[in-house]
C-alpha cells in the first residue's frame, strides 16, 4: 500500500525522447548571428550513456538511432554516420551494464570516456577517408572534453529529475524480471 504505482518504460522513453527533442530545439535556435568560439558539448550522447548504463530497457537502440540520425540531418551532418558510431557506443556500454553495476563512478566515467573518444576519433577518420569536409581536429577535441566532463553532471540530473538509477544486483521489475 505504500509504495507508489509501478512505472514501465514507456514513460521513461518518452521523457528521453522529449528532452532529445528540447536538446535539439535549443541548438537550432539562433540565438546568435557570430560563429561559436567555444564548442558545446554533445549532451544527447552523454545522456544516452547515463541512461543505457543506467537502465538500458529505457533506450533501445533503435531509439537513440532514429534521434541521432534526425540530429544529423537538422545539423547537417553527414546522415546516419554519428548515428551508426552512438548506437556501436551505446551497445557496447549495454553489454558492459552488468559489470558497470559493480563499478566506482570514476571507472565508469573513464569507460565512457573512453567509448566517446573512439567514436570522436572513428568519425573523424571515415570524414577523412571519404575526403569529407569537417571542422578542425582542436575544435572536436574540445566538443569531446566538453562532452566528457559534463558526464557527471548529466549523471546526477537523470538521477534527480528522472529517477534514472543503476539498478542493484538481484533486483526485479513490477513483473519479476530480474534486472
Amino acid at each position: 500500500m505504500a509504495e507508489g504505482k509501478p512505472r514501465g518504460v514507456w514513460p521513461f522513453r518518452a521523457a528521453f525522447l522529449g528532452v532529445a527533442i528540447l536538446s535539439l530545439f535549443l541548438r537550432l535556435l539562433p540565438l546568435s548571428t557570430l560563429p561559436s568560439s567555444w564548442p558545446g558539448p554533445d549532451l544527447l550522447v552523454g545522456l544516452a550513456f547515463a541512461w543505457v548504463l543506467r537502465r538500458p530497457d529505457y533506450v533501445p537502440a533503435l531509439l537513440i538511432a532514429a534521434i541521432f540520425l534526425i540530429e544529423d540531418l537538422l545539423t547537417l551532418r553527414p546522415p546516419g554516420l554519428w548515428a551508426m558510431f552512438t548506437v556501436l557506443g551505446a551497445e557496447f556500454l549495454r553489454s558492459r551494464e552488468p559489470l558497470s553495476r559493480e563499478l566506482p563512478f570514476p571507472l565508469e566515467w573513464a569507460m565512457v570516456a573512453a567509448v566517446i573518444l573512439l567514436m570522436t576519433l572513428g568519425n573523424r577518420l571515415v570524414l577523412a577517408l571519404v575526403v569529407s569536409p569537417q571542422s578542425d581536429f582542436g575544435y572536436a577535441f574540445e566538443q569531446m572534453l566538453l562532452t566528457i566532463a559534463c558526464y557527471p553532471v548529466i549523471v546526477v540530473l537523470s538521477q534527480l529529475l528522472f529517477g534514472v538509477r543503476k539498478s542493484a544486483t538481484g533486483e526485479v521489475d513490477s513483473r519479476g524480471r530480474r534486472l
